[in-house]
């Protein structure tokens, strides 16, 4: 797959959203979710993006993943324009640099820890991963629960495993959609510490769509949507 660079995208920018739109039609009516959206991401950096139910922050995260397709505009991810891929090639993209952690966490039932673990990298066609799997399930501390069902799992120990599964790629970006919003708060805590702290030492770009302002609170730059449109852009400074 031949890769085009996009003459606006700074090599240190590892997501570019430029003028994008999402338009649903609907009943014979086109619903805009998503008006005018722009912004960069700094490669190894932090960001939250933050706003009401229905604001369209969920949906922005789909279409800077790759999951969906804008409308109008152009996301640039890793250098790489999606919207002239088709859904092959954007499987591809995400499977090499994209790792996703959900608020359901998205564990296949019939697996183990360790096989649900194991799976981004098998779909990658590496070899000899059980080891690596089970190095990270151990890093999120659940090297003893490794051969365990999702069904005997707590949710926090399911998003643990979720998140090791998100880092068994190594992914140059890592995208969580309500990362604790099942979760109750003293879980909630220990997840956040293990998220970041895995971010920090892999080096990896972190974008979370969330509710929670503490949680928004620990990234280095905070997005605020409304009504599908950007209202506010802050970073951080220490």
């Amino acid at each position: 797959m031949k890769l085009t660079i996009h003459p606006y995208m700074s090599a240190e920018n590892i997501l570019h959203i430029e003028n994008v739109y999402k338009i649903y039609n609907s009943a014979g009516k086109e619903l805009t979710v998503l008006n005018n959206i722009n912004f960069s991401v700094a490669a190894g950096s932090t960001l939250a993006i933050t706003g009401p139910s229905g604001s369209g922050k969920t949906t922005l995260l789909g279409l800077c993943a790759g999951l969906d397709r804008a409308s109008s505009g152009t996301v640039m991810l890793n250098g790489i324009n999606l919207d002239k891929l088709n859904e092959d090639q954007r499987a591809a993209v995400r499977n090499r640099y994209v790792g996703f952690i959900f608020q359901n966490f998205q564990l296949m039932p019939t697996l183990t820890a360790v096989e649900n673990v194991m799976v981004p990298m098998e779909l990658r066609g590496e070899k000899n991963i059980r080891p690596i799997a089970m190095d990270l399930l151990d890093k999120v501390g659940l090297a003893e629960r490794a051969h365990h069902y999702p069904v005997q799992l707590s949710g926090g120990e399911q998003q643990r495993v979720s998140i090791a599964r998100a880092f068994s790629n190594k992914p140059a970006i890592l995208f969580a959609d309500e990362p604790t919003g099942n979760l109750d708060a003293e879980t909630s805590e220990k997840v956040e510490k293990l998220l970041f702290d895995l971010n920090r030492d892999a080096g990896t770009t972190l974008v979370i769509v969330t509710h929670d302002q503490e949680l928004a609170s620990r990234t280095s730059r905070i997005i605020k949507i409304k009504g599908g449109m950007i209202l506010s852009d802050e970073t951080a400074y220490a």
